[in-house]
């Protein structure tokens, strides 16, 4: 989807049309969650402190995000996807792989399925989406940027390795800022580049990750699209408008914060051996914190206990908190779930 929080709420609101916004908080402490495209002509991007992105855009208008309504349209939008094929995998609220090898209906053609994908999107539910068209998932997600918004376009297999040599190492899906920036100092700027170096030069360079780079400037990408993907972690966490200092400030937040994720815990049924902290300072250092249990974590005082244990371990804070999260994790299969042993109280 194109700027999708953005766009839903110009859908909802018409007077926003048109206009720079941006949702997020608007404070001093707010984040820019998602920016339209009129914002975006200013340098305003997702993830941007709002104070830097209200210099960068002094127009620009923020509205506070609604979750409920965008997972709503979400849904409504992968109810189109399963009319084509059963084969998509979410990767968010507003993108999802589709394999339609075998599609349920439309012509026998990836293009002409995605261009009646994004009109009826646009028909049925007032939005642009852009769509990428390729033989894997590597090429079909790079593809996707390519004529945002509102756009389409194709990799084919006989232009697959051309459109790859001319692509910036900066657009590559998997090469992340810091690891652009570290292959560019070695003279790796497009994916021509990184095809000089053969498996064993880049695992030595970037580990196992190496051998995923080595693949995909070659155009190979052999992962298939998922029907379900398996959730790894639960968590909760809040950026606060001032910074905590005292220790009472502290394990109250804390204690709010393990209330909300045992909420989330009950609700999506899973049963966690492990609880990570994680605490950011004013300064953005960021630190976190675990323990793994030998059964699972039962109740929500199980969490506000170790969570509060996990605090204590650290002990004096020295600088202002800003941010406190905790989540769970090492979740328990369900094979395991009917074998775990009881106790008996005496």
């Amino acid at each position: 989807m194109d700027a999708f929080y953005a766009s839903v709420e110009q859908h909802d609101n018409p007077v926003l049309k048109g206009k720079p916004i941006a949702v997020g908080g608007s404070n001093e402490r707010g984040v820019v969650a998602a920016a339209s495209y009129e914002a975006r002509k200013y340098g305003v991007k997702s993830a941007m402190p709002s104070k830097l992105a209200k210099r960068k855009c002094p127009d620009l208008i923020f509205v506070k995000p609604r979750f409920s309504r965008y997972k709503e349209i979400s849904e409504q939008i992968q109810s189109i996807f399963f009319d084509y094929t059963d084969l998509v995998e979410p990767l968010s609220l507003d993108e999802a792989y589709l394999d339609v090898t075998y599609a349920k209906r439309g012509k026998p053609s990836a293009t002409l399925i995605a261009k009646e994908i994004r009109k009826r999107i646009y028909e049925e539910i007032g939005l642009t989406a852009s769509a990428g068209v390729s033989y894997n998932k590597f090429l079909a997600k790079i593809a996707s940027d390519v004529n945002k918004p509102n756009g389409l376009f194709v990799v084919t297999p006989e232009k697959a390795q051309e459109f790859i040599d001319q692509l910036e190492i900066r657009k590559f899906y998997g090469i992340g800022k810091v690891t652009a920036e570290k292959m560019n100092k070695i003279g790796i700027w497009y994916g021509r580049d990184l095809k000089k170096l053969d498996r064993i030069e880049l695992v030595q360079l970037f580990g196992k990750a190496g051998n995923y780079y080595y693949e995909i400037c070659r155009g190979d990408d052999h992962r298939p699209v998922e029907q379900e993907r398996e959730r790894k972690s639960v968590g909760a966490e809040q950026t606060f408008s001032a910074d905590l200092f005292s220790d009472e400030e502290i394990q109250n937040e804390i204690s709010k914060i393990a209330g909300i994720l045992w909420k989330r815990i009950y609700r999506s049924g899973v049963k966690a051996k492990t609880l990570t902290l994680k605490f950011k300072y004013a300064d953005f250092e960021q630190h976190t914190r675990s323990k793994t249990i030998s059964d699972f974590f039962d109740s929500e005082d199980d969490i506000v206990q170790e969570s509060k244990a996990l605090l204590k371990a650290e002990g004096d804070f020295i600088k202002g908190i800003r941010l406190l999260g905790l989540s769970v994790s090492n979740f328990l299969q369900k094979e395991d779930q009917n074998d775990i042993q009881l106790t008996i109280g005496f």
